[in-house]
């Protein structure tokens, strides 16, 4: 069955692909536009990387929240991952491997991007969630200390992925306050990215909401300067 997302378009900035040496495929979030996430292009201090970046139709990936069950969110979410490799397909066949290839975004965009990584999972070039994590049913605040103290184990009871990061770097920031994102889908998601091989830094924020902050940037560029 087609997808709400199949037909939309695949917006460029930066570098060609022709030209570059990476590729960072930028999702955006609910209410924002793939121009708009590009906008993030000019704060990355690569201008040999091009930036590919996904339109969602009506300007929302999935209708629900993130933390709804899958099923509440579809077709919307498998079509928006069909986008996403989409262009992470585009890079390739400009002759950019995947593990040149960082895959990222903001609110929805993050979860989204979260998603079609952990069911992808392989040596991307990086992957990075600000303010945003796996989707789906599972832990809640109670369920904190557990989660802290079982690590990747009750990680992987809750979210079952398999496949291997072999040593991906994944950035995940979000603040302690965030209406939308609860602090412990982070933490879930970080123990779910490790316990599939990546190299995860996963980062609070007292107080910041839901936003984006220079300490963020700063930790994507760490990412990309090994591209």
């Amino acid at each position: 069955m087609p997808g709400p997302h199949d037909d939309q378009p695949l917006l460029h900035a930066g570098a060609s692909l022709a030209d570059a040496s990476a590729a960072v495929v930028l999702v955006h979030g609910r209410g924002d536009s793939a121009q708009g996430i590009l906008g993030l292009a000019r704060e990355f201090d690569r201008p040999d990387v091009a930036y590919l970046a996904p339109q969602a139709a009506g300007g929302a990936w999935y209708p629900n929240s993130f933390l709804a069950p899958l099923e509440a969110n579809e077709p919307g979410l498998s079509s928006g991952i069909a986008a996403v490799l989409r262009a992470v397909a585009e890079a390739e066949a400009a002759g950019i491997p995947r593990e040149r290839v960082v895959l990222g975004g903001f609110s929805q965009g993050a979860c989204l991007a979260a998603e079609t990584a952990a069911r992808n999972a392989g040596r991307w070039g990086g992957v990075f969630a600000l303010s945003g994590g796996l989707l789906g049913t599972g832990p809640g605040p109670a369920d904190v200390p557990r989660l802290r103290g079982m690590g990747g184990s009750y990680a992987e009871k809750a979210f079952d992925y398999s496949g291997d990061f072999e040593g991906t770097p994944v950035f995940l920031g979000c603040s302690d306050v965030d209406p939308h994102i609860p602090l412990v889908r982070v933490e879930t998601t970080a123990a779910v990215y490790a316990r599939l091989g990546a190299e995860v830094d996963a980062r609070v924020y007292p107080g910041i909401g839901h936003t984006i902050v220079h300490d963020e940037i700063l930790a994507i560029n760490n990412i990309t300067e090994y591209l």
